[in-house]
């Protein structure tokens, strides 16, 4: 009995049983010490001086000061061991020598770079795509970051917005997956390990869904819509223990994110029962002047920590305004110490406050500078996420012996090109990333030939080019053509209205065609493309996004036949902009189109045909996958049962390759209108040829849930279509009644 008294005594006097005291309690004695103007400037961050991803208001000399004062919480695009050894050396200088937290945009890849997100995702590989974020997390960290701005989870449509290239397109089951491994990549076996970092979940919430793809644009959407086709990845973040959120820039319903109580409060904060922190999106604060919904900073910044925004992301309104808002008695001081503690919990998580220069080590640094290993998962990476749209001819898998190969289009030779968009860009990216030429002019035979015509320019009007890449194409026994969108035409604030190949590029590949040869087309892009008329004509088409580092490796790989490619799109791909939004996952009307071309009185275009160019899940193989003996365990359920789905997949080719075996259900009548088709499961089989493999998946009552239109989340008994197919499209159906 004493010594029950002994342990309640000392958990009294904040201890717990270890005589150690809590992370909570050290955060409750840190706030109990800090003045009003040091917890705020917990919740500002600033951008460093040399790279910026917004339009800065601020210059070095008063943030170095204000860091000395106690009254800045973190940095962003700070890197470098010795540079944010230097910044946290100034926050030491501060009254209560609070750490600095580092944060970057680590979203392929760091040191390394990866393919961009949406080619990731192609690959369909949870595992491949967790690790890729484990080795961004380890080089990032070794520079001194503490936290990344990602995973990005907007559902996204619309491929002309811009930042389709940093999600995981459009289906919220596969988005969900795809962000849970990111997740654990870059937080790894938990947050204080120093190959950790904090990952941050955005943007919140359905920014993907903006008008017309036009970035930054509002979003109008019923709640019910909301909830249960951009909110998934998000509530499942939460509950899988991501460190951050950051706001969306989209007003939702008229609500800006950054002041959006039901989604931050309400949802986040309450229903989903979130510890972390919120972090506003560059300048979004501010922002909510120009939106129309706060008429002067002082009022954004009242508004916005009410709502849940903890963090302000250089808006300059939170240390401006906040402690005068205090003071008047607009905002009470909890919310101040609500959100200061929540960035603090996060700090001492780090071990920042044992070590506030924990990760900032030079020795680290220069190991992960050049690590030949990440290296070489970069280039698996990269082939795995490749797509084979067409290869009519079977010219795929090119011979390394073949006597003459032409390269022909404007990214033949482009080093940092091959990073995509949101790369962090080091001075030698020239020399170390390896071009489509070289990659490929590696793999052939000393005997063969590879010739280069650069053709046309990525966007203007310059023919003068064509004459050269047609003689170029009449010496070659097969020509590689190298064509797309720059790697600076999609991303942040890349949306296009007109999303065909740029320039003159369509017409350089048409001349090359007359000389008919045979032509391999490549398509560099970090988004859905309309290439109507090469779809049409060019028999072979992989689509090769932007692949990092290791790109001219990766593809050459996929040319040569040492990877058999095995991508599927993560987004239908339109056959015009006219047709946009078009996805896989949408409802019926009354009025539904009988086929393809059915346009009399139905729900379709009267100058286009129905279906999109490729759907999603869509990819081929240099081998043939055959479909067959689909068994279910009962057509009639019960209740709280379990189906059991299996199919014979067959690999009757002539190459081992790895297949994308989907699930597809639908709710054939519901209280509220329900999908054609909804992902419900995916895996990914590596077959030899001639190999036939079971492939099983079970299905439960969860997994038929949806919200209504009063928002219950339920699921109702009756029939549903049971789909497993190599792509949305391409399905075995078979008929189930579920009484519930």
């Amino acid at each position: 009995m004493k010594r029950v008294y002994f342990l309640l005594a000392i958990t009294a006097f904040g201890m717990n049983a270890f005589g150690q005291k809590t992370i909570d309690q050290k955060v409750s004695e840190l706030l109990s010490k800090m003045t009003l103007e040091e917890k705020v400037g917990q919740l500002v961050q600033y951008s460093g001086f040399e790279y910026a991803t917004g339009p800065q208001n601020s210059n070095s000399a008063s943030v170095l000061n204000e860091i000395k004062q106690g009254k800045v919480g973190s940095m962003l695009n700070v890197a470098g061991a010795g540079e944010t050894r230097k910044f946290q050396a100034l926050a030491l200088q501060s009254r209560l020598k609070i750490p600095l937290l580092f944060g970057q945009d680590v979203i392929h890849g760091y040191r390394t770079t990866f393919p961009v997100n949406l080619g990731q995702a192609a690959s369909w590989d949870l595992a491949l795509i967790e690790k890729s974020e484990r080795i961004a997390a380890t080089e990032a960290s070794a520079y001194g970051i503490h936290w990344t701005f990602a995973p990005m989870v907007d559902i996204a449509r619309d491929p002309r917005w811009g930042r389709v290239m940093e999600g995981s397109g459009e289906d919220t089951y596969l988005g969900t997956q795809i962000g849970l491994a990111r997740i654990r990549g870059f937080q790894g076996k938990g947050l204080g390990n120093l190959d950790a970092i904090m990952a941050c979940a955005k943007h919140f919430a359905a920014y993907g869904a903006a008008v017309g793809g036009r970035d930054y644009n509002s979003v109008d959407m019923s709640l019910r819509q909301l909830n249960e086709t951009y909110l998934p990845p998000f509530k499942a973040a939460a509950e899988a223990g991501v460190a951050t959120f950051m706001n969306s820039f989209n007003d939702i319903n008229g609500i800006p994110a950054t002041a959006n109580k039901y989604i931050l409060r309400d949802l986040l904060k309450g229903s989903w029962n979130f510890k972390g922190f919120v972090v506003s999106d560059w300048g979004s604060i501010g922002e909510m002047v120009p939106h129309g919904y706060a008429k002067d900073n002082k009022e954004a910044a009242e508004k916005a920590i009410l709502a849940g925004s903890d963090m302000d992301m250089e808006s300059r309104a939170y240390m401006a305004e906040l402690p005068k808002l205090v003071q008047e008695g607009k905002v009470d001081p909890k919310f101040i110490d609500d959100a200061a503690r929540r960035i603090l919990v996060k700090k001492f998580e780090m071990g920042l406050f044992d070590d506030p220069y924990r990760f900032s080590d030079e020795k680290r640094q220069k190991e992960q500078t050049n690590n030949q290993e990440n290296r070489k998962f970069g280039r698996e990476f990269g082939s795995k996420s490749i797509v084979l749209l067409k290869n009519e001819k079977n010219i795929l898998p090119l011979s390394r012996s073949a006597k003459t190969i032409a390269l022909i289009g404007p990214f033949g030779k482009e080093t940092s090109a091959n990073h995509g968009f949101w790369s962090v860009a080091f001075k030698d990216d020239n020399q170390r990333i390896v071009t489509q030429f070289d990659g490929i002019k590696n793999q052939l035979d000393k005997n063969s030939t590879l010739l280069y015509a650069k053709g046309a320019n990525v966007d203007d009007q310059d023919r003068s080019m064509f004459a050269e890449a047609v003689e170029t194409a009449k010496k070659a026994d097969v020509v590689i053509m190298t064509l797309g969108e720059g790697h600076a035409m999609s991303g942040e604030a890349k949306s296009r209205s007109n999303i065909h190949f740029s320039g003159v590029q369509e017409e350089l590949l048409k001349e090359v065609a007359k000389t008919g040869k045979p032509i391999v087309l490549m398509i560099n892009a970090g988004r859905p493309l309309v290439f109507d008329w090469a779809a049409d004509n060019i028999p072979t088409i992989l689509y090769t996004w932007w692949l990092g580092t290791e790109a001219g490796n990766s593809i050459a790989d996929v040319l040569f036949g040492t990877v058999n490619p095995g991508g599927k799109l993560p987004m239908t791909f339109p056959r015009t902009e006219g047709q946009i939004p078009v996805y896989y996952n949408h409802y019926n009307t009354g009025r539904p189109a009988k086929n393809n071309t059915d346009r009399n009185y139905v729900s379709a275009y009267i100058d286009l045909d129905n279906d999109p160019k490729f759907p999603f899940g869509y990819g081929l193989s240099y081998t043939q996958f055959k479909y067959a003996d689909m068994n279910l365990s009962s057509t009639n359920l019960k209740g709280n049962q379990t189906l059991k789905i299996s199919v014979n997949v067959t690999n009757s080719g002539n190459y081992d390759g790895e297949e994308i075996v989907q699930l597809y259900i639908r709710d054939l009548f519901g209280k509220v209108v329900r999908p054609v088709k909804e992902l419900k499961g995916f895996q990914k089989v590596f077959i030899k040829k001639g190999e036939t493999k079971t492939i099983t998946f079970n299905l439960t009552p969860e997994d038929l849930k949806f919200y209504d239109d009063e928002l219950n989340f339920d699921w109702e008994g009756g029939e549903f279509d049971i789909m497993v197919g190599t792509n949305s499209r391409d399905v075995q159906t078979k008929r189930i009644n579920w009484l519930k």
